[in-house]
This record gives structure tokens, C-alpha cells and sequence, in this order.
């Protein structure tokens, strides 16, 4: 299965591209969507959407993995992330990818074991299981990847479990 992974941004939409077979998930593809400040919020949302429905057309996804949003101190910069999200949800519903979404502390539990797991802790698991000779770059590449990590985890569980694993794929935050 073929997994696209995004880290919503407005600035920088990390997306990351996985393949899980029999258990084995490779990289296949990574990259970051750059938005300049200078441009107003619909340009900026809609280059986020086309350049996605781009890498879907080029890496034929079956499943998207969205990271949600993590408020923190700094509830103002969750507005501009949660545009950013919603472009990048439009886009995989447009091109008829089913999206799976995943807290920030169910991704780093799925890919280093703990919840409160740091941005190094996560890049260098997550260039542990890809087998990558290098860290991703970059962070939101990471963490973009990071979240399609958790998703093909989550999904070869599911299949073992035989749909018996309770975590489903939807909203976490309902």
C-alpha cells in the first residue's frame, strides 16, 4: 500500500510519500510545500492543494495520513495550520484519497514508543524504519513521513488483529 503522509503548515506543508509491504515500509518520496508570507491566505491555501493533488498524481496514493493540529502555547498559530489542514484534506477528498488522522502524540507513540518524543528522537526513527541513509529534510519532511509511518503501522495492525485493534482512522479530536 502506497501512503501519503502530511505535516500541515502554512508556511511549510510537509508531505511524505511510504510503502508498506508485508509489513516492510520503505520511502519512496518526500518534499515541502513553501508558501511566501507576502501572498494572501487563498493563494497560499491554494498552492497547498494543487501541489498535493500533484504528488498524488504522481505517487497514486491509495491512503492519506493528515497530522491534527497541536494548539500548545501558541493557540494563534493553530488558525493558519488548521487553513493549511483543510487545503490539504480538499485535496485528498478531490482526488479521492481516504485520509486518516492522527494526533502529533499518536504519531511519535507509533513511530519512537512515546508520546513525548522530541523532533530528533522522531527524525532519527524515522530514518531507522525507512532505512534512510540520511535524516529528512526538511523537519516537516520528517514529519510528514512520520505520520505515514504511524498510519501503515496502524493499518498492518489492523489487518493482524483481524479489525479487532479499537484506535480507528477518522477524526481523533471527536
Amino acid at each position: 500500500m502506497v501512503i501519503l503522509g502530511i505535516d500541515p503548515g502554512l508556511a511549510n506543508t510537509g508531505w511524505g510519500i511510504v510503502e508498506e509491504r508485508r509489513g516492510e515500509v520503505r520511502c519512496r518520496a518526500y518534499g515541502c510545500i513553501e508558501t511566501s508570507s507576502g501572498s494572501d491566505l487563498a493563494a497560499r491555501l491554494r498552492r497547498i492543494a494543487d501541489e498535493l493533488t500533484a504528488v498524488v498524481d504522481r505517487y497514486r496514493p491509495q491512503e492519506a495520513a493528515v497530522e491534527g493540529i497541536y494548539f500548545g502555547a501558541n493557540v494563534r498559530s493553530a488558525i493558519p495550520t488548521a487553513h493549511a489542514r483543510g487545503a490539504a484534506l480538499v485535496a485528498c477528498s478531490l482526488c479521492g484519497v481516504e485520509v486518516g488522522e492522527y494526533t502529533p502524540m499518536q504519531i511519535k507513540q507509533a513511530v519512537v514508543g512515546t508520546g513525548a518524543a522530541d523532533k530528533t528522537q522522531v527524525t532519527y526513527m524515522v530514518r531507522t524504519l525507512l532505512h534512510l541513509d540520511h535524516d529528512p529534510k526538511p523537519d516537516h519532511a520528517a514529519d510528514a513521513l512520520a505520520c505515514a509511518v504511524c498510519h501503515a503501522h496502524l493499518h498492518r495492525t489492523r489487518e493482524l488483529s483481524g479489525g479487532a485493534y479499537t484506535q480507528e482512522k477518522g477524526n481523533p479530536y471527536a
